[in-house]
């Protein structure tokens, strides 16, 4: 974090010759100075705290965690440094119980004032006089029953034992602990953290006098509060690379050790190479249970991930890649508001397909690029509100909860965007450059969009007229889907083929024998999940070439049966859940009945919402009052943050 706001003119201007290499830019193109905030980094207005007044050096958390009364209690202490003169401290918290808070060691007054949907309750600490320049702040806290970062499950709900795992990006670490809940506030953090029960935590290992009761780590490097994770249960754990061990409950450790084996230390290796040395030691994966709501959670040291990723083909060890390379883009260099989280999510799915390419070649990054836009246009076409929610840039600047924003498109639209600079500016050789400087200027720092944008102006000042060219106001703050890349589809070529043979012959075929006639098995024999996921994307969504066209497969039910049962094997049969969740799809597209009480049933057996939002969706497309039974049915077992937003998919 930087340690005072500056404009970005001046930040520039006020480094010294080491530190940057090149001349302060000029103005950027007007409609991107037209929209340029009064500093940078811009203001984060999804927190009450002050906290621009303060810096906070380091932040030591010592924990209870109680499975009887389903709470994490404690204290925090903050490390700081007033950087304003002020009386008081504001920080974050949502639905916790404050208990006590002292600076220096000594009693102050405090007040936790009314809720502000949907940010919580500000503690106001006051203090007698002028802070010191430096002081501890000590805070003692205990989570509630309304706590959002948690999720509780019970011996049933897991493998027999009680678990517990937090989840707090975007703003839920407030709910876990008094903090100053913004990406903008990044300090070092150690732990000591009490279980009755295995714990782990986003730092490493340090020793402890209690082993087995008493869990310690430190994270050296400085972190906002939502990097923070933490989760205790019946956890075993084996190696799965040199610096990197997977944790799950005993059942599934055979599983994921089989899934990750060997593949994380060749993704480490591919991304050292495209960035630079990975800085945080170890990387491990915990695999979370059923209920665990994202794909994956890139807490620094300890990635938390879905069980959805056992795909039992390795087909789905992207996501590992994905988080990975979060170890640079959102850890190290970190969005300084939610405004801006395409700075987290666009250029790491960016690396991701960065690090797939290196170790698959580059059809493979465009592959996964062409699946990444179909769900893109799957995501914006389903939003509520893409008009607001669909631009690259966000403004939630009126309090609105960064959750509602959450959706593809920092992700895909962000990594379009960076794939469409890297082709302007010459390719990978020409951009490969920038991303080694971007990653090292900002490092352990927060930024926005026009900080970003200044230093791609900066380095690429002899080809300030490719920049000029960009249309910044479409890329940037228009909804909708951006500009579509030329993307190489050598990997798709043939299932788009197919998928037009199928569109061809779907409305003049009449019996499953005339399908069998021309399909067969074989046709996708050699397909990877990958490409299944992109047969059943196109059989609903349409190919990109000229024979094909939309078809309505509730029309041709014959044609939609015979399909599923000629590649029963590599679609109905398949473990992995992407393939799982477009059979699923395609199948109420063909208005299927007999699928929709088994797409009920297998939302009840995964919490990714991902799959659980469009699930629920689809099957209230077609049978609201199933869609509204299975939700009440299966909702104590989704983690808070997906229970919210599957009820405001269902208007309920």
């Amino acid at each position: 974090m930087f340690k005072s706001i500056r404009t970005a003119r001046s930040f520039y201007t006020s480094m010294s010759a080491s530190q940057v290499k090149f001349a302060a830019p000029k103005e950027l193109p007007k409609v991107l100075e037209s929209r340029r905030p009064k500093q940078s980094p811009e203001i984060d207005y999804s927190t009450l705290s002050n906290y621009r007044s303060f810096e906070v050096q380091h932040s030591a958390l010592d924990l209870h965690i109680s499975f009887q009364h389903k709470s994490i209690s404690g204290k925090v202490r903050y490390d700081m440094r007033c950087l304003k003169k002020e009386n008081q401290i504001w920080l974050d918290t949502s639905f916790l119980d404050v208990s006590k808070v002292c600076i220096d060691g000594n009693p102050v007054e405090f007040k936790v004032e009314h809720r502000k949907e949907p940010l919580g309750s500000r503690l106001v600490v006051n203090y007698q006089g002028t802070l010191p320049e430096v002081f501890k702040l000590t805070c003692g806290f205990s989570t509630t029953e309304k706590c959002t970062a948690l999720q509780w499950l019970e011996g049933h709900q897991t493998s027999g034992k009680p678990y517990v795992f937090s989840q707090l990006e975007a703003i839920h670490a407030r709910s876990l602990f008094p903090c100053f809940d913004t990406p903008s506030v990044k300090s070092t953090y150690s732990a000591n953290i009490t279980s009755p029960l295995p714990t782990v935590f986003s730092g490493i290992a340090a020793p402890t006098d209690k082993p087995g009761e008493t869990y310690c780590f430190a994270q050296d490097i400085p972190i906002p509060a939502y990097l923070i994770g933490i989760a205790s249960g019946n956890l075993v754990s084996a190696d799965v690379g040199p610096r990197s061990k997977v944790y799950t409950e005993p059942f599934r450790l055979e599983d994921a050790q089989w899934e990750f084996d060997g593949d994380v230390e060749k993704f480490i290796q591919a991304a050292e190479s495209i960035i630079y040395k990975y800085e945080w030691g170890t990387y491990d994966i915990l695999i979370n249970p059923n209920s665990y709501p994202y794909g994956g959670m890139e807490s620094p040291n300890m990635t938390f991930a879905t069980p959805t990723l056992i795909a039992h083909d390795k087909s789905n060890v992207d996501v590992i890649a994905h988080e990975l390379a979060h170890s640079w883009s959102g850890n190290l260099v970190t969005n300084c508001s939610w405004d801006h989280f395409w700075l987290n999510e666009g250029w790491t799915v960016y690396l991701e397909r960065r690090i797939m390419a290196a170790i698959h070649g580059e059809p493979s990054r465009h592959f996964s690029a062409l699946i990444g836009w179909n769900d893109l246009e799957n995501s914006i076409s389903s939003m509520r509100n893409p008009n607001r929610f669909s631009t690259l840039v966000q403004n939630l600047k009126d309090g609105t909860d960064p959750d509602e924003a959450f959706s593809t498109v920092p992700y895909e639209k962000g990594s379009t965007f960076l794939l469409y600079l890297e082709n302007l500016v010459g390719g990978k050789e020409a951009f490969d450059p920038f991303i080694k400087h971007y990653f090292k200027k900002f490092a352990r720092q927060s930024l926005d969009t026009w900080q970003f944008l200044d230093t791609l102006f900066e380095f690429y000042a002899d080809k300030r007229s490719l920049l000029e060219s960009v249309d910044w106001e479409t890329w940037l703050f228009t909804p909708g889907m951006p500009p579509k890349p030329k993307l190489i589809t050598t990997l798709a070529d043939e299932v788009y083929e197919l998928a037009d043979k199928w569109v061809s012959n779907a409305p003049v075929c009449h019996s499953q024998e005339d399908f069998k006639k021309i399909f067969s098995a074989d046709d996708v024999v050699k397909f990877n999940s990958n490409q299944m996921v992109l047969l059943f994307d196109t059989l609903v969504q349409g190919s990109p070439s000229v024979q094909s066209k939309n078809i309505d497969w509730s029309q041709n039910q014959i044609a939609a049966h015979s399909l599923l049962n000629i590649y029963r094997q590599k679609s109905v049969e398949s473990q992995n859940a992407e393939v799982v969740f477009r059979v699923f799809r395609f199948e109420v597209n063909a208005r299927i009945s007999q699928s929709y009480s088994k797409l009920a049933e297998w939302l009840g057996t995964v919490g990714r919402m991902k799959f659980v939002r469009p699930g629920y969706r689809l099957l209230n497309s077609v049978d609201r009052e199933l869609a509204l039974n299975t939700f009440e049915k299966f909702k104590d077992i989704y983690h808070p943050i997906c229970r919210a937003m599957v009820k405001q998919d269902l208007r309920i």
